[in-house]
């Protein structure tokens, strides 16, 4: 009996010690045929702008699902505040999409993002569409959605695909479809910039669990072969994750939060890969990342710079994710966010700074459309 203690002693420490191997010091990531070489990224960066713009969901949508839906696409809307941007000198967006959107109306889709794609033309301003999302809300359907929660930063905004479908790969044909599907629709056209498959993966606690999804969508987009860069933002320090990501990615992007000083050791550590870098997400005031502060940075060092947030709305950006406001008054100080939906900007000093960097200066000085005016 002694002897059999042991044994399953020694068996219990060899199996916790591989489970410790495989959670910790994981095999190298999965590489996909077609990946871009660091000279062919950089050749594409050469002939780009300085890309300045914001994540965009119109003011008048909380969330993706309401943004693209037949009868709640607002293309007035979109023209008005993408004109905005067009205003200070910004001229890309960020946007995200929904696999819902495409498993129920394909074709309908395809036109509402082309319709999309010629107001964004119009204004001079490059499209990222992003895909997949794990952040925010896990339950959620087509058809008329929730209105916003007073004083609750992105109270509406639903996760894509959700948790049920991440756990049960016999449900990832319709996501197979949709990747493939909205790109190939769009991947030779030059109003998309680029292919963002994945925003924030191992949000919401998935870790581990995003993992085979995250490395099927590189695969599904690989298929495509678009003329546009294919990338997945880095976010946190998940290992696993960053891994195939940063194995996968043709350009790097990322998320930074962060004050100007810390923004720039992480922009100096991305430079180590050797491919153009841009900032998909950052300026959130109160934790001191701001544009007066973070735009010279980027400028510096020629990294993309995509702010969270363009115009006051229905998904609550102006409230910082910790600190709700049950009250629904206006935050003296905005998380995120630049305009209100009348095109009054909350800072003429952080607008001034924008036109200056984007080189831009008498934008608005005349402007019709826009008032400058502080909170």
């Amino acid at each position: 009996m002694k002897n059999l203690s042991i044994s399953l002693l020694v068996a219990l420490v060899l199996l916790g010690s591989f489970w410790l191997w495989k959670h910790f010091y994981p095999t190298k990531p999965t590489v996909f045929a077609g990946r871009w070489t660091p000279e062919q990224a950089k050749a594409w960066y050469a002939k780009q702008p300085w890309l300045v713009g914001a994540n965009f969901t119109p003011s008048t949508a909380i969330n993706q699902l309401e943004m693209w839906q037949a009868d709640s696409f607002d293309s007035v809307t979109i023209d008005r505040e993408l004109g905005y941007a067009e205003g200070v000198g910004m001229n890309v967006m960020r946007v995200f999409l929904h696999n819902l959107l495409w498993e129920n109306d394909a074709e309908g889709f395809k036109k509402r993002i082309d319709q999309f794609l010629r107001i964004a033309d119009r204004h001079k301003i490059k499209i990222m569409f992003v895909l997949f999302d794990s952040c925010w809300n896990d339950e959620f359907a087509l058809g008329k959605q929730p209105t916003p929660k007073p004083g609750i930063h992105n109270s509406g905004w639903v996760r894509a695909p959700g948790t049920k479908r991440l756990k049960d790969p016999s449900t990832w044909h319709g996501l197979e479809s949709y990747t493939k599907g909205v790109i190939s629709a769009f991947a030779h056209d030059p109003r998309v910039i680029a292919w963002d498959l994945y925003n924030e993966p191992t949000n919401s606690g998935y870790m581990d669990d995003v993992m085979p999804l995250l490395t099927k969508t590189f695969e599904w987009a690989r298929v495509v072969r678009p003329s546009q860069p294919i990338t997945v933002g880095s976010w946190n320090d998940h290992r696993r994750s960053n891994d195939l990501i940063r194995a996968n990615s043709d350009i790097i992007t990322f998320h930074d939060y962060q004050e100007a000083s810390k923004l720039e050791e992480a922009i100096e550590d991305l430079q180590k890969t050797g491919r153009p870098i841009i900032c998909t997400e950052y300026m959130a005031r109160t934790r001191n990342s701001t544009f007066q502060t973070c735009l010279p940075v980027f400028k510096k060092y020629n990294v993309g710079a995509i702010n969270w947030g363009l115009v006051k709305g229905k998904t609550n950006t102006v409230y910082a994710w910790d600190a709700p406001m049950p009250s629904g008054e206006e935050p003296k100080i905005w998380f995120h966010d630049i305009f209100r939906p009348d095109g009054s900007v909350y800072s003429s000093e952080e607008v001034a700074v924008i036109r200056q960097l984007t080189g831009n200066p008498s934008l608005l000085t005349e402007s019709k459309t826009m008032k400058l005016a502080n909170p």
